[in-house]
């Protein structure tokens, strides 16, 4: 049976009802409009600008997401008072950002985004594709990498002239680095969680430790730092580069040195918060002999999976479309046209290759036996059947320090330390109001 509409009078009972009482206001609602106030909640006032429930659960949603990990109730409620936090401190970089009218122009944030694919093999949109189907709202992304970005000219213009090193500043790091060749050196890739609240650290800890447990299981590690560093190389997925012991902080460097390449470590507790860190590669300082390669492929697809007893004629055409390839080329050039004419969505230059970093064995051996200028036979896999050319082969020492190596290094120290200054500072001066 319908029912009229509340008169004027009951809906000021309702109206003061909720003024009371908004709890007993909000059992008035229906089960739909419960649901969309709870998302609507403030949790935090920042400077006057709000955090929504919605926009914690849309950072802790796409953690879950990119860590694989089922998006439960309990998942987010597990998540929620660390990525509270974490939204709190970008909202206060973006204030700040916006204090000091830099703007961040949304070409800046798509470059971003297609590195962060690329980095993590994803193809072109492959990031808002996945947001898509999980119903994570994509400026969630793109707001966190739009504060990155903007914070990073805050740091740069309050370092002002201290920004560039100088060059008697390099030409000294260059001495100390020829001094210290032979000398262990570590590429490592960090999150830093910071603590401003000792009250907090509990829960901080606890967010770690699951931040581990989801890169343990196999969440990429640029992925995660992107998401939940509060470092500046948190754009960069997290990468520190090659660092020596006596360049991270004591309990890190101590670490690094225990730990065999591949590993993630446990939570470390340094100045200011915790730090995941992942030690990726050791080498000798100035030493790292490799060989650099290039090639060229072209890639023809099958259009089903091949039965090597019983190929069908699309197949077969592929194939002799490879041979005719293999016996006409005699250039890179040659083997790049017979690529884009494939009609594949396949790089033919997959850029500069490390041939001792080339999985599996069997083609590291195959690459190393290559002339330059001569193709492979066609490779033939499940899915197509490959053509391959070496374009080039150098040896090099990828150890080597050049000036430039050291002027980005000293840039990038001052920025880290500037912005974890800078980070407390707002926080300190800050009004933050948080509900329950």
């Amino acid at each position: 049976m319908l029912r009229p509409p509340p008169s004027a009078s009951a809906l000021l009972v309702i109206l003061t009802m909720a003024a009371a009482n908004p709890l007993a206001a909000q059992a008035q609602l229906p089960p739909q409009s419960q649901a969309a106030a709870q998302v609507n909640r403030i949790v935090a006032v920042v400077n006057g600008e709000v955090v929504s429930r919605a926009d914690v659960v849309g950072r802790a949603r796409l953690f879950a997401l990119n860590a694989g990990i089922a998006v439960a109730p309990e998942t987010l409620e597990r998540l929620a008072p660390q990525v509270t936090r974490l939204v709190i401190d970008e909202r206060l970089r973006m204030q700040e950002v916006q204090r000091r009218r830099m703007p961040v122009a949304d070409a800046e944030v798509a470059e971003a985004i297609a590195d962060l694919e690329r980095r993590n093999n994803l193809p072109a949109g492959g990031l808002r594709a996945q947001l898509a189907q999980t119903g994570i709202a994509p400026r969630v992304l793109y707001d966190q990498i739009r504060t990155q970005i903007g914070w990073g000219r805050v740091l740069r213009q309050q370092l002002g002239p201290n920004a560039n090193p100088t060059e008697p500043e390099v030409e000294e790091a260059m001495r100390n680095a020829r001094a210290r060749v032979g000398q262990p050196e570590f590429l490592v890739s960090e999150i830093f969680i910071p603590i401003d609240d000792p009250t907090t650290e509990p829960e901080t800890r606890r967010f770690v430790e699951e931040v581990i447990r989801q890169l343990r299981a196999g969440t990429p590690f640029p992925v995660a730092a992107t998401q939940f560093s509060q470092s500046q190389t948190a754009l960069q997925g997290g990468d520190l580069g090659w660092v020596r012991k006596e360049e991270v902080d004591t309990e890190v460097g101590d670490l690094i040195e225990r730990m065999p390449p591949g590993a993630i470590s446990n939570p470390v507790r340094v100045p200011g918060g915790y730090q995941i860190v992942a030690l990726r590669q050791r080498r000798e300082s100035g030493r790292d002999m490799a060989t650099l390669i290039s090639i060229r492929q072209a890639f023809f697809p099958f259009s089903g999976t091949l039965d090597p007893n019983a190929p069908t004629q699309q197949q077969r055409d592929q194939v002799e479309k490879a041979q005719r390839l293999v016996a006409a080329a005699r250039s890179c050039e040659a083997v790049e046209q017979a690529a884009r004419g494939s009609g594949v969505d396949r790089p033919s230059d997959p850029g500069q290759i490390r041939l001792e970093t080339v999985n599996p064995p069997q083609l590291r051996s195959l690459l190393a036996g290559l002339q330059p200028g001569r193709p492979t036979q066609p490779i033939l896999t499940p899915d197509g059947v490959l053509v391959m050319m070496l374009c080039s082969r150098e040896q090099r020492n990828l150890a080597e320090t050049n000036p430039e190596q050291i002027r980005s290094q000293l840039l990038r120290d001052r920025v880290e330390n500037l912005s974890r200054q800078l980070q407390r500072d707002l926080r300190r001066r800050a009004n933050i109001e948080m509900r329950s």
